[in-house]
C-alpha cells in the first residue's frame, strides 16, 4: 500500500471486526470516515475523501484508489468503501434542510484536504525549491511533497508512509513523536502541585547543561499517558546513562533528543528523494516552543521557518476557495499564506557541536 504500518490504521479496526465477526459489519452499507461524515450530514452525498481514505492502509497509493489484493487478501468486504473523490472536489451543496437551519443559500460542500496533515501541508507557506515540512504538535509528521508514490525497499526499511496530499501530490513523511512527553511530563508535574507553564518550563530548559543525555523519542514506553519522567529515566539507565531529577534538564534532553530525531528522518528522506533540502518548513502548534525550533535548525544544519500555526484551518479554508475558482493554484494559495501569517526564520547554530553529539548517539 505504500502506508507506514500504524496500530491506528483502519484497515486493523475493520480486521478485527471481521475476525470477531462483529455483526454491525455485516449490516453496514458504507464505511464512512469522520470528515466526510459531516460532509453527508451537510449535503447528503456519501464519498471518501482521498488525502483521508489514503491513510488507511486500504488504498494503493500508486492508483489512489482502494486496494482490490488487500480487501481480497484479508477477506473485507470493499463493497462498504464509498467512491474516492479528490480534495477541491464540490460533492454537493447544503441540503435545503440545514440552509434553512443556519440561515443561508444552498452553499458549496468541498471536499477539502479533510485529513488535518493535508490541509497544513497545503498551507506551507514555501516558494518553489527543495524544502521539506514539519507539523509539529503532540505528534510530528516530517516529509516532503512529491508528485507520485515512492514504494520501494528504502521507504520500506525507513518506515515511510506515502499518503495522499492536494493537488495530486504525495505526502512523503515519516511519523514521530513530538511534544507528548513534555505534555506529560508537565501534566505529572501539575499532578505533584508544581503547575508550570510552558514558557517557565521552556526557560528552564535553556538555563539547563548542554548534551547532558540522549533519549530515543521515538520508544514505544512512551506511548501511553501517565508518569513520563519515571519512563524517561528508565530509558536513561537501560542505554548506560545517569538519571535526571532536575525538570528542566528532563525537558532539555527531550528537546535535543526530538531535534536530533528529525536530523536523522531528515537525512533519510534526503536519500530516497535523492537530492538535498535546503529549507525546513514547521506548522502547527509546536513553533510556538521557539527553543525547540532553534534546536531544529541547529540539529539539521539548516535554516528553519516556522509558521503558520493554524496551517490546517488555514488550508482548508484556503481549498474551498481553490475549488470555487477564487485561486488559481497551489502556488497561488501558499503564496496567500506567505502573505498572511507572520512567519519566523532561524539559522542554525553551534552546529559542530550538534554533529557531535548527533554522531555519539545515533547509528
Amino acid at each position: 500500500t505504500g502506508i507506514q504500518f500504524m496500530v491506528l490504521n483502519s484497515v486493523y479496526q475493520l480486521l478485527a471486526m471481521r475476525t470477531a465477526e462483529h455483526p454491525a459489519l455485516a449490516k453496514t452499507d458504507k464505511l464512512v470516515m469522520m470528515a466526510d461524515l459531516f460532509a453527508y450530514f451537510l449535503c447528503g452525498r456519501v464519498v471518501s475523501e482521498y488525502t483521508l481514505a489514503s491513510t488507511t492502509q486500504l488504498m494503493d497509493m500508486r492508483t489512489g484508489q482502494w486496494s482490490r489484493a488487500m480487501f481480497e487478501g484479508l477477506d473485507l468486504p470493499m463493497r462498504v468503501m464509498p467512491a474516492v473523490v479528490k480534495p477541491g472536489t464540490i460533492i454537493g451543496s447544503l441540503t435545503p434542510r440545514v440552509a434553512a437551519e443556519i440561515g443561508c443559500e444552498r452553499i458549496p460542500v468541498v471536499a477539502v484536504g479533510t485529513h488535518d496533515t493535508a490541509s497544513a501541508v497545503a498551507a506551507v507557506p514555501a516558494s518553489p525549491g527543495r524544502w521539506a515540512y514539519l507539523s509539529s504538535g503532540t505528534w510530528s509528521l516530517m516529509g516532503v511533497e512529491i508528485p507520485q508514490a515512492i514504494i520501494d525497499d528504502k521507504t520500506f526499511e525507513h518506515e515511510f508512509t506515502n499518503e495522499g496530499g492536494v493537488e495530486g501530490t504525495i505526502r512523503l513523511l515519516k511519523n514521530i513523536m513530538g511534544l507528548w512527553l513534555i505534555q506529560e511530563c508537565k501534566r505529572q508535574w501539575q499532578r505533584g502541585g508544581h503547575d508550570l507553564s510552558y514558557a517557565e518550563i521552556a526557560d528552564m530548559a535553556r538555563k539547563a547543561a548542554p548534551f547532558a543525555a540522549y533519549i530515543d523519542v521515538d520508544d514505544r514506553r512512551f506511548l501511553a499517558p501517565g508518569d513520563m519522567t519515571p519512563r524517561i529515566n528508565e530509558h536513561l539507565m537501560r542505554t548506560g546513562q545517569t538519571p535526571i531529577t532536575d525538570k528542566g534538564q528532563i525537558v532539555r534532553v527531550v528537546m535535543e533528543s526530538l531535534a536530533l530525531k528529525y536530523r536523522s528522518v531528515m537525512e533519510r528522506i534526503e536519500d530516497v528523494v535523492g537530492h538535498r533540502v535546503d529549507v525546513l518548513h514547521i506548522v502547527g502548534g509546536g513553533i510556538q516552543n521557539e527553543l525547540l525550533c532553534q534546536f531544529t535548525a541547529n540539529a539539521l544544519g539548516k535554516k528553519v521557518i516556522t509558521g503558520p500555526i493554524e496551517a490546517t484551518a488555514a488550508g482548508n479554508i484556503l481549498m474551498q476557495a481553490r475549488a470555487v475558482g477564487q485561486i488559481g493554484s497551489l502556488e497561488e494559495l501558499r503564496a496567500i499564506v506567505r502573505n498572511s501569517f507572520e512567519l519566523k526564520e532561524y539559522t542554525p547554530q553551534d552546529a559542530a557541536a550538534w554533529t557531535k553529539h548527533y554522531k555519539k548517539h545515533t547509528p
